[in-house]
């Protein structure tokens, strides 16, 4: 495998409709396993939620004047959306480029490799999207927040699920074996969990570690689904809109150019 991409390899993406064939393809097969599946997607973060929300938050007082569990479930949203796309656009997507040479037989048909590199990213996002809204149903089932606000939620899980797809895609590109991915869960996605807002305030790290967190993608997922569960509008809702879009097609290039290079050569 070449390390360095080739001039051709770096040419502006040329995506169609056709993506959309490649993911109704995604679609019928995890259809067919969709019970198992969305139990693995909701069971993590379901006990995140309930457990330290419940029992944590029976220990700890109202974190900015909301109650933990309320604050916790606005983060294990967002959480849950990372983790959920970054599952799919790392484990699944591999099987389907590297063992099961899915996107080698997709190819023979009239299809570029940038509709199915798309087509995963967007797959990725649609996953992410059942577990971010299984969360959202069960802040409304036990009453954690009644705004319609709320729903507003959806759009943001989508964005934020398509970004770290698009990301997972690039290390997707240059893995050489599924232990491989276990460098990115240590090195990004743990790190991320920690440093953004999921379980306590940002407020609570040194200067420096606040300055790191202002800079990550889950960050600016979080400052938009935790005001919008609390009842609130968002504040700098351009910025951080900007910010998750501008993740996604960084990380969308990248893998595709990444892409070409592995499957191209």
């Amino acid at each position: 495998m070449r390390w360095f991409p080739r001039k051709k390899d770096l040419r502006a993406p040329r995506v169609s409709p056709r993506f959309l064939q490649v993911w109704r393809r995604n679609f019928l097969v995890w259809r067919k396993l969709v019970v198992p599946s969305m139990l693995g997607n909701f069971a993590d973060p379901m006990m995140y939620m309930l457990g330290l929300g419940f029992g944590l938050g029976a220990l700890l007082p109202e974190v900015n004047g909301t109650p933990y569990i309320v604050f916790l479930a606005a983060g294990t949203v967002a959480y849950s959306t990372m983790n959920s796309a970054t599952f799919e656009a790392l484990y699944s997507a591999f099987s389907r480029m590297h063992v099961q040479r899915t996107w080698e037989a997709i190819m023979n048909a009239p299809l570029d490799l940038d509709d199915i590199v798309l087509a995963e990213a967007v797959w990725a996002a649609s996953k992410s999207l059942l577990s971010g809204s299984a969360i959202l149903l069960i802040i409304w089932v036990l009453g954690l927040s009644h705004s319609p606000l709320t729903l507003w939620v959806l759009p943001v899980v989508f964005i934020t699920g398509l970004c770290f797809g698009a990301m997972a895609l690039v290390m997707n590109a240059v893995s050489p074996s599924y232990d491989f991915f276990l460098y990115y869960f240590t090195l990004v996605v743990t790190p991320m969990t920690l440093l953004c807002g999921v379980f306590f305030p940002v407020t609570q790290l040194p200067e420096a570690l606040q300055w790191v967190s202002r800079l990550l993608p889950l960050s600016h997922a979080i400052a938009l689904v935790r005001p919008l569960v609390k009842g609130e509008v968002p504040a700098n809702i351009a910025l951080h809109v900007a910010a998750l879009a501008g993740f996604a097609a960084a990380g969308f290039y990248v893998s595709l150019v990444l892409t070409r290079r592995r499957l191209m050569t």
